[in-house]
Parts: C-alpha cells; sequence; structure tokens
C-alpha cells in the first residue's frame, strides 16, 4: 500500500500483516532514507476549552484531521471514554473515498478519524484539547510533518451545531491567547459525511509499532498523551479489528 510522503507524493510500499520478510526490509529501508531530520509534531501544553458539551451518558461521535491518519487514530485508541476510532475520509463524495483517489489531493477529502466516545467520561472540549496539543500540529497549512496535500489538512468536521461553536470558540481562545508560535489555521467543515478508510489502514499504529515512519511520527504522540493527559491515558488501545490470534 502506498503511503504518500512528501510533496511530490511519490508512493513507497508498507505492508501491515502476511508479506515476505524481504518486502518489509525493503519497505522499512527506504523508509529510513526518506525519514525527515527531525520530527515535526510536537506536543504544546495548552489550556482546555473555557465552552465546552455538558458531561452526559451516552455516545457521540467526533471527526478530526491533522495529517496521517494512523497517527490521529493511534492517540485517541488510547483515550479513556473513546470507545471507537475509525481512519477514514472526509470533506468528498462517496465515490472518491478510496485511498489512491483520495491521494491525489483532488477530492476534497482529508485523512480523517471518526471518533466515538461516551461524554460521561470524556468531553467534545476535552477531545479537542488532545486533538490540538498532541495528535497533530494545528498550525501547518496543508501539510503535516513529512506529508504535504489538502488530503493532510488540519480540519475539525463538526458533526452537530454545538461541537461547531465549542470548536469555534476553541480556536478563538487559542489564538487570543497565542497558544501556539504560528496562527492556527485549522478549519471546520460541517455537513460533511465520513467514510470509513481500508481495512489494511485501521489499527495501523496498534499493528505495527515498530515500522520506522511510526516510531519517528507518531510513537512520540502517544508517549506525550502519557505524559501531558496522565489521567486519561489508557494502556490498552481500542482496536477497530479483531486483535490476531496468537
Amino acid at each position: 500500500m502506498p503511503r504518500h510522503r512528501n510533496s511530490s507524493r511519490k508512493p513507497w510500499k508498507v505492508f501491515a500483516t502476511g508479506t515476505a520478510a524481504s518486502l518489509v526490509v525493503a519497505a522499512a529501508a527506504l523508509t529510513f532514507l526518506q525519514a525527515p531530520s527531525r520530527a515535526a509534531e510536537e506536543a504544546v501544553k495548552i489550556p482546555p476549552p473555557a465552552l465546552d458539551e455538558k458531561s452526559a451518558p451516552g455516545t457521540e461521535k467526533a471527526v478530526f484531521a491533522g495529517g496521517c491518519f494512523w497517527g490521529v487514530q493511534g492517540v485517541f485508541q488510547h483515550v479513556k471514554g473513546v470507545t471507537g476510532a475509525v481512519s477514514g475520509y472526509a470533506g468528498g463524495t462517496k465515490d472518491t473515498a478510496e485511498y489512491e483517489t483520495v491521494g491525489s489531493g483532488d477530492t476534497g477529502h482529508a485523512e480523517s478519524v471518526e471518533v466515538t466516545y461516551d461524554p460521561s467520561k470524556i468531553t467534545y472540549g476535552k477531545l479537542l484539547q488532545i486533538y490540538f496539543s498532541v495528535a497533530h500540529d494545528p498550525t501547518q497549512l496543508n501539510y503535516q510533518g513529512p506529508d504535504y496535500g489538502t488530503q493532510y489538512r488540519s480540519t475539525v468536521f463538526a458533526t452537530n451545531a454545538e461541537q461547531k461553536k465549542i470548536a469555534e470558540g476553541y480556536i478563538a481562545q487559542l489564538e487570543a491567547t497565542k497558544a501556539f508560535p504560528n496562527k492556527i489555521v485549522t478549519t471546520l467543515e460541517t455537513g460533511k459525511a465520513f467514510y470509513p478508510a481500508e481495512d489494511y489502514h485501521q489499527d495501523f499504529l496498534a499493528r505495527n509499532p515498530t515500522y520506522p515512519y511510526i516510531v519517528y511520527n507518531d510513537l512520540p504522540k502517544i508517549e506525550n498523551l502519557k505524559t501531558m493527559f496522565p489521567d486519561l491515558y489508557a494502556d490498552k488501545p481500542v482496536l477497530v479489528m479483531a486483535s490476531p490470534k496468537s
């Protein structure tokens, strides 16, 4: 499966399971050669939103885009109160919600993660705080770290009016307090459907913790989550796919 990692979006191969060892080694070697000089996504300590939803039992969904969905999914899978986190596409139409097509950067889609959560255990505002501080860098326009293109943009896909209001207020709050050294470029989109990605993208971080891209770009996010939000960190991730038999 290809992974687009730079401005020219040249594909490289990665195999999650069941592939000959020689191919895995070759992919890892190519990844190492293409690795940037530093990890781009660094955690920033920020205050919680002044405006948030009320804590209540039930189930809600939130959709976030912040670069490669492997890392964003991996972060939210380790958050207490989250009952599901699915990698997928949002912003475009159903007929273009396919990895190779989205990779063109012309579909309107962004690699996204749909988070299912219990508002009595974690609020939408707290999810936003994790999204902005740990899951990605909201000051990078149409890229995240080594991945370039509109499909890697920073976007909050609000699923209802309350989420839109909370997200708008939080971005304004963070800008007013200059929480980040650069301007927040996160966009807010509404009325956009979410489409799950292919199975081989699901649980990628959890299933491939030694893969060079994951080690360099995404595992630090998990460590930052554990350090910055110790009360919300869950050691065991909530997986989409069934765990492989041992």
